[in-house]
């Protein structure tokens, strides 16, 4: 036993000797901003010129042709029983003229309940050349990225509808004359929505009714282009939003929709310089530019959570890993104010606001749109005007729809 005790004394006195001699510090690179990058983004480019011209918001707006992108629940809504709507948005406008977002959805009600609906999307970056020398017959590559999805959408109530949507969505950018293994990213992913309607209620000297929903988008697993490349996370979406149209009288109408939005992906931490040196004469002197530098790494994580996580934990980890703590996690939110006025159902004004926080993408623009309906053909224009110094790619750039309702009417009003 007293050996015992003499061992375990022996052992506290050598330890903690060693740590005083060893000290290790971490100093923390300067990165202020910390801007959530994920694959393929071009899923969250407004593809239709209505939601482009009320700020990008569609999560709790009346029911289109359009909705698949926003809220696929909204079509059990849909007061058409079949709809196509085509959609035409140039990307980056002012610098090239072959890099575009095309856009076609389907929508069918099958029923008074239930209804089905699919959209194909197709993002162009355009012709590139590649060459080695400046007399070499250039290689041309078109790179390009895509999504096809289908919806089933059910009305679980008289005023509330869920949805649930299957996505394929495939990446090709690779450069023929980079990494030779690599391959065009493909994966697949999952959306669950829904939707709420109010019936019109009644007020002093006009008629309401709200309007809510709720999309969380993306739901899948990383992409990955090779087999050694990094994988990235999907542009997982949490959307909330809510409205309310004033009915004035049987020929104008005014909605109001605000909406917030947060990306269901890890926060990229602090990093760090690690230098661990160890003071080996005692005399309480850590000298970096003496041969005691044990180790200087990069890449510690100074503050946060490590981002390398499943694409399921990073759902969870995405509230709370912020590196700044609750503050940072409110930043990350965007949101944006929308409203539509009606006449006769005729003739549309859209206008609306979206921001986004300096250190976390510092978008923020005004937009303005216009539709007009002319038997069952809807045509929309949406325009963007950029407020932040960080220009947007979208800044002055026309966008157009055209969408073709037909089969019979449903009276949700």
């Amino acid at each position: 036993m007293k050996k015992v005790f003499i061992f375990t004394l022996l052992f506290y006195f050598t330890h903690n000797t060693f740590a005083q001699n060893v000290i290790t510090t971490i100093t923390p690179n300067s990165n202020d901003s910390r801007v959530i990058t994920t694959g393929v983004p071009f899923i969250l480019i407004g593809a239709d010129p209505r939601a482009a011209g009320l700020a990008d918001m569609g999560v709790a707006t009346s029911a289109d042709a359009f909705s698949q992108q926003w809220n696929p629940s909204k079509a059990a809504f849909a007061l058409s029983k079949q709809g196509i709507g085509v959609t035409y948005t140039p990307y980056l406008g002012k610098l090239v003229n072959d890099v575009f977002l095309g856009n076609i959805t389907y929508y069918n009600r099958i029923n008074e309940q239930s209804a089905v609906g699919a959209s194909f999307r197709y993002f162009s970056s355009g012709e590139i050349e590649l060459r080695e020398t400046v007399d070499q017959e250039p290689l041309i590559v078109k790179p390009n990225e895509m999504l096809f999805d289908l919806t089933y959408s059910l009305r679980v109530s008289e005023r509330i509808a869920l949805a649930v949507t299957g996505r394929y969505i495939r990446s090709d950018l690779k450069l023929q004359t980079a990494i030779e293994d690599a391959n065009a990213a493909s994966t697949f992913a999952v959306d669950i929505s829904s939707y709420y309607q109010s019936e019109e209620i009644p007020m002093n000297s006009f008629d309401g009714r709200w309007r809510a929903g709720i999309n969380i988008s993306n739901l899948g697993s990383k992409l990955k282009y090779d087999e050694t490349g990094q994988e990235s996370f999907l542009p997982t979406n949490l959307a909330l939003g809510a409205g309310f149209d004033f009915i004035l009288d049987e020929y104008n109408t005014l909605g109001v929709t605000a909406q917030f939005n947060k990306l269901l992906v890890p926060t990229p931490p602090i990093y760090g310089t690690e230098r661990t040196f160890e003071d080996f004469d005692g005399d309480g002197v850590y000298d970096p530019n003496v041969d005691t530098l044990i180790s200087d790494t990069n890449g510690v994580i100074y503050k946060g959570q490590d981002p390398n996580v499943n694409f399921f934990k990073g759902v969870f980890q995405s509230f709370g890993d912020a590196p700044n703590g609750f503050s940072e996690e409110l930043n990350e939110l965007t949101w944006a104010l929308g409203a539509e006025y009606w006449y006769r159902d005729v003739f549309a004004f859209r206008a609306g606001y979206f921001n986004e926080h300096v250190t976390k993408g510092a978008r923020k623009f005004f937009s303005l749109g216009a539709g007009f309906k002319y038997t069952t053909i809807n045509i929309d224009i949406s325009y963007l005007i950029s407020t932040s110094k960080v220009v947007s790619p979208l800044e002055g750039t026309l966008r157009f729809g055209l969408t073709f309702n037909f089969g019979d009417e449903y009276d949700e009003y």
